[in-house]
């Protein structure tokens, strides 16, 4: 299959940077929205392995990579985003959206359902947090880019941090060497950081086919958090992949591919 990347908006432009894998087919496609620092490159290797059945979307989030900055990033903004990409590529598609990208998968579902055909979330759930991922635009922002002259300066530089090692690398993805800079927006996302880790009271729901997947040794999405689900999204089911933590299309990305395959399929 083949990979064709399609830069749509770029800082400037109104749409999401996508990357599209594969061709149409007679399915709607999957679109992916990936999680907080992440970006659509992140999700290629799943994103490729899933052409054999569909074409497959990944997008760059506001703020996020190749994507227009905005000082806007709530999530009926991200929703208002990706119903914009669906609405381009055919008007329906299959939403998996991990973390924030999970977040603004189930808004779009509320706000946009007639766009939606199946939902996955991965690993989130619609409540506040009481953390914050805060600590990591402080470390990216200490940083000396004058100084890295490839990503493992910037991995040196963020150990000296304590940043731990699988997050040095993922960081690093976003860095423009050349451009000394983040591909992320970085005083943005701080400033809005209450609302990526909150989630907006929504008198709605959505009564299509829905998956909550968690990692097993994950805690994001907790027995307690069911009800509110269920409220949002009546026709809800659970699933956990065991020894996945919360990044568990990274660290277990077969078994990943094969729920999100098994729920779409189904």
């Amino acid at each position: 299959m083949g990979l064709v990347v399609s830069v749509l908006g770029g800082y400037h432009g109104a749409m999401l940077n996508t990357i599209l894998h594969g061709e149409p087919t007679d399915k709607p496609p999957v679109l992916i929205a990936h999680g907080l620092y992440g970006s659509a490159r992140n999700w290629g290797v799943i994103a490729r392995r899933l052409t054999d059945e569909r074409q497959v979307i990944a997008v760059d989030m506001r703020n996020h990579a190749y994507s227009m900055w905005s000082d806007q990033h709530s999530y009926p903004d991200l929703a208002g985003d990706l119903a914009e990409v669906i609405a381009h590529f055919g008007g329906c598609a299959d939403v998996v959206g991990h973390s924030m990208g999970g977040k603004a998968a189930m808004m779009l579902a509320l706000q946009h359902g007639d766009l939606v055909r199946k939902l996955m979330v991965a690993d989130i759930a619609p409540v506040a947090y009481s953390h914050s991922q805060i600590q990591f635009i402080e470390a990216m922002r200490s940083v000396d880019l004058t100084k890295v002259e490839r990503r493992s300066d910037a991995s040196e530089q963020l150990a000296a941090l304590n940043v731990e090692k699988s997050l040095q690398s993922f960081f690093t993805q976003s860095l423009d060497i050349k451009g000394q800079r983040w591909l992320l927006n970085l005083d943005v996302l701080a400033a809005e950081m209450p609302k990526i880790m909150g989630f907006p009271q929504v008198d709605a729901s959505w009564q299509g086919s829905a998956l909550f997947l968690s990692g097993a040794e994950s805690d994001y999405v907790l027995p307690q958090h069911r009800d509110l689900i269920r409220a949002l999204f009546p026709a809800a089911k659970f699933a956990k992949i065991l020894g996945a933590g919360h990044w568990l299309h990274a660290e277990k990305p077969r078994e990943f591919e094969a729920a999100v395959r098994a729920f779409l399929n189904a």
